[in-house]
């Protein structure tokens, strides 16, 4: 899969013997000028939907199982891959201190409506919900966030970087 870009963060230490590296997968999915988003109220940002394989997972397996427990996604097909982003990055949680991850990114297809999601305790107490948004809003949106809010997670930098190059290479 294609490269879309590679980041090191200035607090992540690549030297370190204390990597976690983690695969995730990531839906592109559009309608028009539309995409499925998650929003999420603690970091006040927009994100792809998607999230880490399980260990021997197949990778696009991983990322129909993530789509349908955080969107409630129907009938996913047509899942064609768009690219990684790999990204270097702090990490304070098992004696690891920095994170390798590679986010998988596919395109794909599912029914208009949307089931129940399945999300885990902590993306619920984060306020995490699907929602469909105008990705120029998405993007206005997180980009508003980055510069003005002290609330901003980690990975906000990677979703909008991804969001304008769905623009720019999709839309």
């Amino acid at each position: 899969m294609r490269l879309l870009k590679s980041t090191i963060h200035p607090d992540a230490d690549i030297n370190s013997s204390l990597i976690l590296k983690r695969e995730a997968a990531r839906a592109i999915v559009l309608k028009g000028q539309n995409i499925l988003m998650l929003y999420t109220e603690r970091y006040h940002d927009y994100t792809l939907p998607g999230g880490g394989i399980d260990h021997e997972e197949d990778i696009v397996d991983g990322l129909i199982r993530e789509l349908k427990e955080e969107t409630g996604a129907k009938n996913i097909t047509n899942v064609k891959p768009f690219g990684r982003y790999e990204e270097y990055r702090p990490w304070y949680k098992n004696n690891f201190d920095t994170l390798h991850m590679n986010s998988y990114c596919f395109t794909c297809h599912i029914h208009d409506e949307l089931g129940d999601t399945q999300l885990e305790d902590y993306e619920i107490t984060n306020g995490m919900q699907p929602v469909w948004i105008n990705i120029h809003q998405a993007i206005k949106h997180n980009e508003d966030t980055m510069q003005n809010s002290d609330k901003k997670g980690l990975s906000i930098e990677r979703e909008t970087f991804l969001l304008k190059l769905i623009v720019e290479e999709l839309v």
